[in-house]
């Protein structure tokens, strides 16, 4: 929500009247100096919307602020109002509404288009989240970051490594948007104050690293690609259990941690639905644009969301940390999910990472079934994974 600086304004004031954060109002507006606001500059309020309310013969501004429980400041700086008993019956009026319910659909199926319009709009209620562009797919679509928070400590999550793994985009932006809202109603999740998380944590997330194959999985080959695409699938129009990016390479199987080994036993020897490696480590630009990523921050920790199992993983050839094992046990404790060390793996994202930089790193495998998962589990994996989220930035 937008409102203009009057004189004497400050972010202070802004945060007692909006109920808001003060960090989140500075971090909402970055251009702007807080120690010298003037007259007339735009300034956002992060988890409000304004809604348009149209006077009615017998009310005041008084009367409007107390039914809808609303300051009448805040209802004159958001309508630039000199005087509270200007208001003229059949006109409209402005009011500030609070977010205090997620936007993120739990309802349909989630394919890029929708990923890509609710990052916008998450973008627009809060202002003080950043949004990237790490990279694209092999078709062009944007492989988009979203940072959350300005602590020290720095912790990745992704999601849809694997395409027909699509819920898993949604269980993220899910706990993602409640997060936010926390943030801007000043309330808790699972009994803690998430300002703190905020101020403590650097909190990043991709949240579809394959939208092409996602997108295939949920619609369809694309016109350019679909000779190309239905051959890799033996003639078949139906891409269910299709896990690969669109040229057929599993992109949780490209990473330089004993790539060799995995390249020489995986059955598939070409392009595939799943499980074909590549001609080479790094080769497709979805997991080079993750590499890169990670290349270029110190992240202390990484989750790579995965479906079934309920179940994750946390070694890889005895790279991991002794906290590793800590972390572990508090992700089994407050999620259910069963702990597991060492799978007879290579060449995954969360193997890369724990080889390469000695840090802890999980793979989170969601619900429990057949992939793709049902909607209809939705809802208990959120309940299960929330304390996982939660305690990977508290920790």
């Amino acid at each position: 929500m937008e409102v203009r600086v009057r004189e004497g304004d400050s972010y202070a004031y802004y945060g007692r009247l909006f109920m808001v954060p003060l960090e989140l109002i500075i971090d909402s507006n970055e251009k702007v100096n807080p120690s010298n606001l003037k007259t007339g500059t735009k300034i956002m309020i992060p988890g409000y919307v304004s809604v348009p309310y149209t006077i009615k013969e017998e009310d005041t501004l008084w009367k409007i602020s107390k039914a809808k429980n609303l300051s009448i400041d805040a209802i004159m700086i958001l309508n630039q109002m000199q005087n509270p008993n200007q208001v003229v019956p059949g006109e409209t009026l402005y009011l500030p509404e609070r977010i205090s319910q997620q936007h993120v659909s739990l309802k349909l199926p989630y394919g890029s288009k929708i990923l890509t319009k609710q990052i916008k709009a998450l973008k627009k209620f809060y202002p003080f989240i950043n949004v990237d562009r790490i990279g694209t797919s092999v078709l062009g679509n944007h492989i988009q970051e979203i940072r959350i928070g300005k602590g020290l400590k720095k912790v990745h999550m992704n999601a849809s490594f694997h395409a027909n793994e699509w819920i898993t985009s949604m269980i993220l932006m899910s706990l993602v948007n409640q997060y936010l809202v926390s943030l801007t109603n000043r309330s808790q999740l699972a009994g803690i104050n998430t300002i703190n998380l905020y101020n403590e944590t650097e909190l990043s997330i991709v949240p579809m690293v394959n939208p092409d194959g996602v997108d295939l999985v949920l619609n369809g080959p694309p016109t350019g690609s679909r000779q190309e695409v239905l051959k890799i699938n033996e003639g078949s129009g139906e891409f269910v259990h299709w896990k690969a990016n669109i040229r057929g390479v599993d992109l949780n199987n490209q990473f330089p941690a004993n790539w060799e080994i995995e390249q020489e036993r995986k059955a598939p020897k070409s392009p595939a639905p799943r499980d074909y490696p590549g001609s080479s480590s790094l080769s497709e630009p979805e997991a080079k644009a993750m590499a890169d990523l990670i290349k270029n921050n110190q992240f202390d920790r990484i989750l790579a969301f995965h479906t079934q199992g309920e179940e994750f993983y946390w070694g890889y050839e005895g790279f991991e940390p002794p906290e590793s094992e800590f972390l572990a046990r508090e992700f089994e404790r407050v999620s259910g999910y069963k702990a597991i060390q060492n799978v007879d793996s290579h060449a995954g994202f969360k193997d890369w990472y724990i080889q390469e930089y000695k840090r802890p790193g999980f793979t989170l495998e969601l619900g429990r079934g057949i992939n793709p998962l049902p909607l209809s589990q939705i809802h208990d994996i959120l309940k299960r994974v929330e304390g996982i989220f939660l305690a990977s930035l508290y920790l």
